[in-house]
């Protein structure tokens, strides 16, 4: 198949907040020094931020860096005025606590729309001459002939039906070629694991480790006390995950009488029946989040993985020909419960090092490395480094916890142990015993929902005539020893109800599939203990349209 080829000095692809601040950044320096460089940015949602979702507390460092006048500029803020609660949660009742720990402070921080916000960094970089074409998904890494040099990315073809033969519509890909690329595709990106894969830049490292946060936006009445209380934001520990299993919740204030709730599980959970998403609606029903969204109306839903490990997670940050940022080299710093600012910080680095590279034609692993040696001169490395096995203690059990964490506020960061172990997501399922707890009832279809009216509601849309996106080498293994040992765990740790167990007309079980309601989150490929589903891009354009989450 002859395909089309397009040649740029350097491409991003994806296009969330680490990307496009780089982009910008890039096109800033390259004016400022006089110099003609083609930028390009791809991203596989239907529009720019379409599927950017996160608990959106921002710490404007970077972005005042990347551009002082952003407020003049018209950046989409929802709330300037952040004060903090803390509260411990149990079954009926909470306890505010009176001391709230200096990095959870938000003073000075803004709560925003991540979806709106980069939609607004596209508009920028379209201004200063990036090209940006949303609707395309990078689905594998272009290399030369040596096989070692990344030379661009190649993007997936349009119009294939589900038996893999082009439709009428039918559009092949186009290699993306480029002197430097730019691999910033959110947590678990598909291509940097391929990347990964073959020029080891994960070996050395700890595993990269992740949570899945359900969010919503709620309406509520303009009567609503919470819309004039003492406290604009507040997260939450303990019920319903109680202390053995890391996460917590979020509530934010934002405009037009509407809050941003959530709860984060760490993927590192050991109960085989645990579900996240009826975690999520045992916390929404708490009197403390109950009293505040009562009366609401869910207005938009979704879910998505955070890269969790940090500092010892973070993989080999350049090759010959690309460079790795944001959440896909697992910059969010998880003691602070925020990555906006870090992702956007490692693509302005990535950015000043891609320049100097460029100008001298040497694209190098060597040369490109200036990009750690920049990081690591940053505050990203002290913000980092200070939180390095914060994650680690979240996840231990019970008073141990609090203990672990505390050694680590007194010593910097260090703790007992420095550094501690880190285990992969998949390795830490105990075999499913019994019945799942009894799902929630009393589900309403406007203030609490279903699963699937979440889909819905996440406006998630894919071509239902393509093939399968989501990858299972040996499905025999799911109805054997995946069902006999952990009672099929993809059903309930995905929050779209993308897999369901069905029985076959001899009444034994088999997996079925529901591509199309897939959230984009990668919590399957992540926490699958037999490491047998593959995410990889469907047809581009396809998944979640996020606007105000």
């Amino acid at each position: 198949m002859q395909r089309e080829q397009l040649e740029f000095d350097v491409l991003f692809v994806g296009a969330g907040p680490a990307n496009l601040a780089g982009a910008i950044h890039l096109k800033k320096l390259a004016q400022q020094n006089g110099r003609e460089i083609e930028v390009a940015v791809i991203e596989k949602a239907e529009s720019i931020g379409a599927h950017s979702l996160s608990g959106a507390v921002l710490d404007p460092r970077a972005l005042r860096e990347l551009l002082p006048d952003f407020r003049e500029r018209d950046c989409p803020i929802e709330e300037t005025d952040l004060r903090d609660a803390v509260f411990y949660l149990t079954a009926g009742g909470q306890f505010r606590l009176p001391y709230v720990p200096p990095y959870m402070h938000n003073e000075g921080c803004f709560i925003i729309s991540l979806s709106k916000f980069c939609a607004w960094l596209g508009s920028i970089a379209e201004e200063l001459g990036v090209n940006v074409f949303p609707g395309f998904a990078g689905v594998e890494a272009l290399y030369d002939e040596s096989g070692r040099r990344v030379i661009g990315v190649r993007t997936g073809d349009k119009g294939i039906n589900k038996e893999g033969k082009p439709k009428s519509n039918f559009e092949p890909g186009v290699d993306l070629l480029a002197k430097v690329t730019v691999f910033g595709e959110g947590p678990k990106g598909s291509l940097i694991r391929e990347v990964g894969n073959k020029l080891g830049i994960f070996t050395g490292r700890m595993p990269q480790v992740f949570e899945t946060a359900i969010k919503e936006v709620i309406e509520i009445p303009a009567s609503n006390p919470f819309l004039n209380a003492p406290f604009t934001v507040v997260h939450t520990f303990g019920y319903p995950l109680g202390l053995n299993t890391r996460g917590g919740g979020f509530l934010y204030r934002m405009k037009a009488n509407r809050v941003s709730l959530g709860l984060v599980v760490g993927l590192d959970y050991e109960d085989a029946l645990l579900e996240p998403y009826q975690e999520f609606l045992r916390f929404k029903k708490h009197p403390l989040i109950a009293d505040i969204i009562g009366g609401g109306k869910v207005l938009q839903q979704g879910a998505k993985t955070l890269a969790a490990g940090g500092w010892y997670t973070l993989p080999q940050l350049a090759v010959d020909g690309a460079v790795f940022v944001g959440d896909s080299a697992s910059m969010l710093n998880v003691q602070r419960l925020k990555g906006i600012h870090t992702a956007m910080k490692s693509g302005m680095l990535a950015a000043e090092t891609i320049l100097a590279a460029v100008t001298k034609d040497d694209v190098r692993a060597s040369v490109l490395d200036d990009y750690r040696v920049r990081l690591e001169g940053s505050w990203i490395q002290g913000e980092l480094y200070a939180a390095r096995n914060f994650g680690q203690a979240l996840s231990r059990k019970g008073v141990a916890k609090f203990i672990a964490l505390g050694a680590q506020f007194v010593s910097g960061g260090r703790g007992f142990v420095d550094p501690m172990k880190i285990s992969d997501d998949a390795d830490s399922l105990k075999p499913g015993r019994g019945a799942p707890p009894p799902p929630v009832q009393d589900l309403d279809g406007q203030l609490y929902l279903d699963k699937l009216t979440g889909v819905y509601l996440s406006g998630t849309k894919h071509e239902e005539d393509q093939p399968c996106h989501l990858v299972i080498p040996d499905a025999n293994l799911c109805v054997t020893r995946c069902w006999e040992t952990f009672r099929s765990p993809c059903t309930r740790f995905c929050p779209g109800q993308v897999y369901e167990m069905d029985t076959t007309d001899e009444g034994l079980p088999r997996l079925k599939l529901n591509p199309s309601n897939c959230l984009h989150c990668k919590t399957c490929e992540i926490k699958d203990p037999f490491k047998n589903i593959i995410w990889t891009c469907p047809e581009g354009g396809g998944g979640p349209k996020y606007s105000i989450v």
